[in-house]
Formats: C-alpha cells, structure tokens, sequence
C-alpha cells in the first residue's frame, strides 16, 4: 500500500484553484463580481490574448484597507460572511473567499487599490501564491487588477484553452450578461485595445438590451411586470420575430443574480408555445425577486443553478403572467421592401457609439468638447464643428439620461382584430391562390389560407376534446398496430387519455393492438401515424407539467386535413376562415409557430411608386 503523505501548501493552492479557475472568464467573473460587491459604479474590463496574457479589471469601488490587502489572498479569507448562519442568507455575488487565492495560484497578480479615507493606495505583487512586494503608491479610489500569463506555472491547464478569439467571446458573453444583471453600472469591455461593449450605467434596462443585442430587438420588446405572493418579476420579453434557435437570448436573475433555472426555462417556452416554430425559443430579459430563505443558492459550484421551494405553484404562476402579456399584444409582422441605409452613415453610428464616455473619464472628452461647446471662450481649433458634434451630442444624450437608440415597432398596434374593425375588413381577392389579401384602413393585411385554416382546426378540436364533445368512428375491419416494447410501454401509460378522447384499442395477441375506433374528427386522416407519433412522444409528454399535451399533439396532428395552399377557395368559403381565425384568443400563429398573417403600409407601395419621396 503507498503511504499516505500530506500535500505541500503550493499544491494544495494548484488543486484549489483548478476547482475555481477554469479559463480567463473565471477570473473577470470572480473580480468583476467582487467589484460590484464593492459597489462599484463604473467597472472597466481589458483583455489581450483572449484573456491569458492580461486580464486588467478597474472600478471606483471602495477599494481595499492597505492593512487587509495580503489577508484578502489567503484562501477562505472574506468580508462578506462571519459564520455557517450566513450563508443562508447571503446576498453578495462572491462569498466563498477563494477568488483572489485561487487566481494568485496560477497567474502573476498585480493589485492597485486605495478607499476614500486613505491619502496614498498600495500596490501589491504575488506571483505563484508567493508575495513580490507590497508597497504605497499614488492611486485613484477604487482597485485595478491586473492578471498576467494565466496558468503560466501549470503549463498543463494552459494546453487546454481554447483560441484566443474564442477566449475572448466566452468573456464578451459574460460582460453582457453582467451589463443586464446591472443597468445601473457602466461596464466597458476592451480586447486587444478595441472597445467591444459599452454602457452608460442610467439604470434603463431597455438601453443595456439596445447596447447589447442591437436596434431591432429593442425595437421588439413587450414589458412585463408581475407581483404576487410568491415572486416580483420585471423586465422585457422579446415579440415572436426576435426568436433564435438556442436559449442564448433567455436572460433571468433572481435577486440581481446571472442564473440557469430548467423551472423558469419551462416556464417561459411553454409559455410561448404556438407563437414559436419548432426549435425556437424567446427573446427575455427578466429580474426576479425572492425570499432567500425559499431558494438554495449551493446547489452549482460556480452559483448557477438554484433549487426553489414551491416550484410548482412559482411555475405556474409564471407561465400565466408570461401567456397573459403575450395575449395583450396583436403578433402581426409588419413588412417592408426594405431600408436603404448607406455604409457611411452605419459606420458613424458605431463611431460615435464606441466613443461614449465613461462616467469617471469625463475630462477626456470635455478637453475636446470645450472646443465646440457654445459658452467657451476659445476659438475652435479645427476648420468646422462636423467631426466633434456628434460626440457632444453623444455626451448630452448620456447626461440627459435619454435612450440612445431609435424605437422602431415590428408589430401592428392597430385594432385589425376588434369587432368594429372587422366590419370595415375589405376583402380584396387571392394571390397565388394561397394568400388573401383584406384592406383595412392604411394597410394591406395577407392572410395565408392554409395557416389560418390548421389554427381553426387545432382549436376546434382540441375544444372538442377537452369538452369530450365528439363522435367516435368504429373501423371496419379494425386496423391491426405491432407496438415495439418501448411504444408499447408508453401504450399502457397513455390509454387512458387515448379513451377518453375516443380511441378505442383492445389487445389482439402479443405485441399486435386492435384499433377499433377513433374520433371522428379524425377519421379522414391517417391514424396510425397520429398514434404512433403520440406514442413515440411519450417522454415529451411524461416530463410536461401541462396535462392536455396528449390533446394539444392530437389537435396538432389533426391540422393535416387543412386546406392546402394553392386550393383555391370561393369568396364566401374564404370569409367564414377568416372570420373562424379572427375569432380565436391566439389568431397570429399557426400550431406549429408560423405567422398566419403579415401586414404592409400604404406607404411603402407609394414610396415604391414614386408618389412619396
């Protein structure tokens, strides 16, 4: 047997920090995180290298007592927590206290700090776990970190980054996510002396989001706002046009903290289900609010994932406000022929976006804007006004608190679907026999036939089949299913819901099944692939929190025997559809997420003619 050895103190730090450093957005985490808990109103971020060979974090937090600057790298040394009691109740982003160890373990660290009261700061030196030097030093309140050569004492951990621009985009992410957790911080982003993200710190979230994912999401933003026993939530969802095809653009916190939950995703893309084509999910930016005491925060090492208590009723009640406000909202895309935008002019938005100020770097700009400003006694020292006015005005709108963007509404806000408004619906005609074209005021709405009809469809039976208000249709001769042992599995669990919609399926001798009946509302269709399809769904259906998703794939499925396009209906035919449409609670997408209507203004047909410039 080897003997049993005690570790040196070096590897004991090596070890500690594989568990807390994982790669350079570790370490912006960690001391990005302590900035904010230094309440830190402007926070300064700059990599080179993706972050392995400089790391430079600055704030004008409170800083660090210079008597307290080397406690504050020994592991488990904190200030925000005194006894096990706390942390139940913690409130800070970082509590552990292995932060500043664990990054000193593996990189060159350099600390600059100073607090308000302090005439001088202190500079200090570790390298490898090992002090350098520790001196004062001439310093701005607040505390600059700078990293060096991350993992260049465990070459092994450094073989294992990934590129340098794919470092960088990990820590990009980050500083966004950290951005929208704080719209009332300014956060700047540079790598490789290159600003990538800004923001004023005005405490708007919808110009943190405008900053972040650009013009035409923050131009596609509902609001939300809920309260009830349970939680306070806050904050934007995102209209069905600003959907993606994975959960990056899903932003929720809970008491100011960046977290993944499974409860609140569910939630949320349930939610939006039948607004969304398969494989999409919403556009959120939210901000929860609860007790501590109802969430566990130690359930992941790096305090991403939290475990609730009630989470059956905070589902639910989610799910509801969330439906709610999408309810309240007409989803009806308005299309355009397109903006002619010239290149020059895209540039010098970003030009003059890139150079907002920082709130603690004021006098840079104000050296330059004095030239310009109308109450300076100089004469201006450049041959005109142009080049610097936009950063003036860049500047007034920051002071004045104003959003830096352009509203610009992808949805029509009219009244189309009102009762008095479908009384001046104008049916027009049919474009290649699929699309209706209905006039309305000052916009041309199409309306695809076979959208529309498979959402009539879908409600009408999924109606029936809730109410039990439908015929069964016996088959003769019964049709004969050969069910495998995993579909017959999911048979067993499921007839129950099949018969009491009007299935009716007896065994018929090993792994054969009888179907004798189906509802009539089906009968056209083709019914073995309805119920193998269910069948085959059975841990989709299994893990649902909803109870009727056995009836919503069975309406789904039923939408096949909706008028196809390019069947061309007859004017009376195509007024009751549109009627039958106008009539649901959710008319503007289809069972399977595509618009059933789209709109266009009168104005652009004339800016195409030529009668307006």
């Amino acid at each position: 047997m080897a003997e049993i050895a005690l570790l040196n103190q070096e590897t004991i730090d090596k070890i500690a920090a594989g568990e807390v450093i994982e790669r350079p957005s570790s370490v912006v985490k960690e001391l990005v995180e302590n900035s904010i808990d230094a309440k830190a109103s402007a926070i300064t971020v700059e990599i080179k290298d993706g972050g392995s060979s400089l790391i430079r974090i600055t704030d004008n937090g409170c800083g660090i007592e210079q008597s307290q600057v080397p406690m504050a790298f020994l592991r488990h040394s904190t200030s925000k927590i005194r006894s096990v009691e706390d942390l139940l109740c913690v409130s800070s982003l970082g509590f552990r206290g292995e932060a500043l160890s664990s990054i000193a373990a593996v990189s060159q660290v350099e600390l600059i700090t100073k607090t308000p009261p302090d005439l001088f700061g202190a500079r200090y030196v570790i390298e490898g776990s090992k002090e350098k030097s520790f001196e004062e030093i001439g310093a701005p309140d607040g505390t600059t970190f700078l990293v060096r050569n991350l993992f260049y004492n465990t070459p092994a951990r450094r073989k294992f980054l990934k590129t340098a621009q794919t470092e960088a985009g990990y820590v990009h992410a980050l500083i966004e996510r950290l951005a929208l957790s704080r719209p009332d911080i300014s956060f700047k982003f540079i790598s490789n002396d290159q600003i990538k993200l800004q923001t004023s710190g005005n405490s708007s979230v919808k110009d943190v989001i405008y900053q972040v994912y650009g013009r035409d999401v923050a131009a596609s933003l509902m609001e939300l706002q809920e309260e009830n026993d349970l939680f306070e939530v806050n904050g934007f969802l995102g209209t069905p046009a600003v959907s993606r095809g994975n959960r990056n653009f899903e932003n929720y916190f809970i008491n100011r903290r960046y977290i993944k939950s499974t409860l609140i995703a569910k939630s949320l893309e349930d939610a939006y289900k039948n607004f969304l084509m398969q494989h999409q999910y919403p556009f959120c930016v939210l901000y929860f609010s609860l007790d501590s005491k109802f969430l566990d925060v130690n359930v992941h090492p790096a305090k991403m994932e939290l475990r609730f208590h009630q989470s059956g009723e905070i589902y639910q009640k989610l799910f509801s406000c969330i439906r709610e406000r999408l309810m309240q909202k007409e989803h009806i895309p308005s299309v355009t022929f397109g903006k002619e935008v010239k290149k020059k002019e895209k540039e010098k938005a970003v030009s003059v976006r890139e150079k907002l100020p920082e709130p603690f770097e004021k006098k840079r700009l104000e050296k330059a804007a004095s030239f310009v400003r109308k109450d300076s006694p100089y004469e201006p020292k450049y041959p005109e006004r142009k080049p610097l006015e936009p950063i003036v005005q860049a500047k007034e709108r920051q002071e004045k608190k104003q959003p830096d963007y352009i509203q610009e509404e992808l949805s029509y806000e009219g009244k189309f679907l009102s009762e008095q408004a479908r009384k001046q619906h104008k049916i027009i005609g049919q474009a290649f026999g699929t699309y209706w074209l209905v006039e309305y005021e000052e916009k041309l709405f199409m309306i695809d036939q076979h959208a529309a009809h498979e959402k009539v469809l879908y409600e009408k039976n999924l109606s029936a089949f809730k109410r039990k208000d439908f015929t069964a249709q016996l088959l003769s001769p019964p049709m004969i299913l050969t069910l495998d042992p995993q579909r017959e599995q999911a048979f067993i669990a499921l007839k129950e819901q099949l018969f009491r919609i009007g299935f009716e399926i007896e065994p018929f001798g090993g792994k054969e099944y009888a179907v004798c009946g189906v509802p009539g509302n089906l009968f056209q269709l083709n019914v073995r692939q309805i119920l193998l399809e269910i069948l085959d769904s059975f841990d989709e259906i299994k893990k649902a929190e909803t109870p009727d998703l056995v009836l919503e794939k069975i309406a789904s499925m039923s939408c096949k025997a909706a008028v196809k396009g390019s069947h061309t209906l007859r004017r009376q035919e195509a007024e009751t559809l549109i009627s039958e449409l106008l009539e649901l609670e959710n008319p503007y997408f289809c069972p399977h997420g595509r618009p059933t209507m789209i709109s266009m203004e009168k104005q652009e047909l004339e800016k195409k003619f030529k009668r307006i410039i």
